[in-house]
């Protein structure tokens, strides 16, 4: 049996057939390809902050990108560019939280490092541009920026990936304080590109979008983790 992995996914207007802006729980099928691809079967997880009984059947969790973390969630004012999902959330820190816990193997991918560090406590920059004066790690609407990430010698994504690579992001918020978790990854802005929980079985949040190029390696490790 493949190893079951849940995709967290967006909840959006959409549009298909005769249907015109139907609020809709999806999520890009980079996701899926990527899990399957790298031997998993891919669980697509809409928001629900009921509870995260859902965990006990999945073997590994990715917590996907999208819109903005709630800036009370860290104990901040929200700024104008901030744009948030309180659906999802409330339900995505109850499973991160929960995966955390129960140590699931977990990959956090943009918004989803992001989460990975709140529930750890940590912060965020609200607005990446006001901080670090440019916008390459988000150019134009729907354009990825390119760019190389240097890596901690040792760290998981060290071994995954080697001492650098060129990554694909597309993000205007980004980690200020990591919280419990270690930064092991950092573009040459000095911004946090990768956070890892060494403490735990698997923990990786990266700020880039590796389901993307379907990167094999990092969803192959969760995948590997989870007991693929």
């Amino acid at each position: 049996m493949r190893p079951l992995i849940g995709v967290t996914t967006y909840v959006e207007p959409a549009s298909w057939g005769v249907w015109h802006d139907l609020p809709t729980a999806l999520v890009p099928h980079a996701y899926v390809e990527a899990v399957t691809l790298a031997g998993g079967r891919a669980v697509l997880l809409p928001p629900d902050d009921l509870d995260a009984d859902v965990l006990r059947a999945l073997h590994g969790l990715v917590l996907s990108g999208g819109a903005d973390l709630g800036p009370q969630l860290y104990g901040a004012e929200p700024q104008p560019l901030t744009e948030t999902r309180p659906d999802r959330d409330g339900a995505e820190l109850l499973l991160a939280r929960a995966a955390l816990e129960r140590d699931l193997p977990v990959l956090g991918v943009c918004r989803g490092m992001q989460l990975l560090t709140v529930a750890a406590g940590g912060t965020l920059h609200q607005h990446l541009p006001d901080v670090l004066g440019h916008e390459r790690h988000r150019p134009a609407p729907g354009v990825y920026g390119t760019h190389t990430a240097a890596f901690t010698p040792g760290s998981r994504i060290g071994g995954l990936l080697g001492d650098d690579a060129e990554v694909h992001c597309y993000h205007h918020q980004g980690v200020a304080d990591p919280g419990t978790l270690t930064v092991t990854g950092r573009a040459a802005d000095g911004l946090p590109e990768t956070v890892e929980d060494p403490a735990r079985r698997f923990v990786l949040g990266v700020q880039w979008h590796p389901e993307v190029t379907r990167d094999k390696r990092l969803f192959g490790a969760l995948i590997n983790a989870a007991g693929g």
